[in-house]
């Protein structure tokens, strides 16, 4: 199992700042971990329904990573939008 690289992560969240890519290498993931955390995060509802178990360990950890990067990013204003002329 190879650890993540900065290139693994853009390709699979290439919103992420920096800080968010070094968080989600820290957690020592491998490329099958985040892609786990990614489809928990798009539908869980089928996953469960496939009777699997909850994402944990590593997997766990970047639900929560990715959960706050989104989350942060509903937060931003969006830009004012000009009156009709």
């Amino acid at each position: 199992m190879t650890q993540l690289t900065r290139d693994d992560v853009l390709k699979a969240v290439s919103h992420a700042d920096d800080v968010t890519i070094a968080r989600i290498i820290a957690s020592g993931a491998t490329v099958a971990e985040l892609a786990e955390a990614q489809a928990w995060l798009a539908n869980d509802e089928p996953l469960m329904n496939d009777g699997r178990p909850l994402a944990t360990g590593r997997a766990r950890e970047l639900v929560d990573i990715l959960t706050e990067l989104e989350s942060a990013e509903d937060d931003e204003p969006s830009p004012p939008i000009a009156p009709p002329e």
